[in-house]
């Protein structure tokens, strides 16, 4: 499931959720949540250009006082944003979205910057706020994001092998016509209800370990070790009654049984 990079640039600024008052949202690039704070307004996710940079990488940022506008550079890429203007510029192109100085920060909106850039930005309505996945990341950052955090979340001390397998049964649900088509959808999925007990106690929100996201990028990247199994439980925390009864015994991994 690598992310596709996004074919042309984009100038529309929004995000897709409706407009409402201002409000202090999340927001993750790559899985990292931005430092600072981000603001949602009218539809319009707005980050300090600053940090949204700095998470990117590579990046130096200066505000010129004489043009009165914020100037980023990375390699043979020059970026502007100019608030009497309202504009965003990057290598020669303008694109049209409010800019803003508050408490001595730069505000850009999120979609309009991160796409110019040659990256995505989408509403991750589980975070409450915006996924922004890089240009050169490898990984979707919403994907790579929750994926980590169940696997964390469930088997944070089971071994890369038996981590790896929870992340399969998650893309074996993604792909299976029973369950959401999404990575999100299918951890918060409740048609019957809490599909993840994380979910419920809400330990699925914590950061999770190294090992995890290692194992979260190996199963985006296509590594299988539990075949087609769609269902897991811990015998030590449940009896498992629904699954004994109506799925297939498949395999034993560390403290996990899994099902077809």
């Amino acid at each position: 499931m690598k992310r596709t990079l996004l074919c042309g640039l984009l100038a529309a600024a929004t995000l897709s959720m409706p407009a409402r008052a201002v409000r202090t949202v999340p927001v993750q690039v790559d899985t990292q949540l931005l430092a600072g704070s981000s603001y949602l307004e009218r539809g319009v996710t707005y980050v300090p250009l600053r940090y949204l940079l700095d998470a990117f990488g590579d990046w130096d940022l200066e505000w010129d006082s004489q043009t009165q506008e914020a100037v980023a550079v990375s390699g043979s890429t020059r970026l502007t944003a100019n608030p009497s203007q309202n504009t965003v510029t990057v290598d020669g192109t303008d694109y049209s979205g409010r800019v803003t100085v508050e408490n001595g920060r730069t505000y850009v909106p999120l979609r309009l910057v991160a796409e110019a850039l040659g990256g995505t930005a989408e509403w991750d309505a589980y975070l409450g706020g915006a996924a922004v996945t890089s240009a050169d990341a490898d990984y979707n950052a919403m994907d790579l994001y929750w994926l980590s955090r169940i696997i964390s979340a469930e088997s944070g001390g089971e071994s890369l092998t038996g981590q790896i397998a929870v992340g399969n049964v998650v893309l074996n649900r993604v792909a299976s016509e029973e369950f959401p088509d999404t990575i999100p959808g299918v951890i918060f999925d409740q048609s019957y209800s809490v599909q993840f007990e994380p979910v419920e106690n809400g330990t699925v929100y914590r950061t999770p370990t190294a090992r995890s996201v290692e194992a979260a990028m190996r199963v985006l990247d296509g590594d299988e070790v539990i075949g087609a199994a769609l269902y897991f439980y811990a015998p030590a925390l449940s009896q498992g009654v629904w699954i004994n009864a109506n799925r297939t015994y498949y395999q034993t991994i560390g403290c996990h049984r899994f099902y077809l």
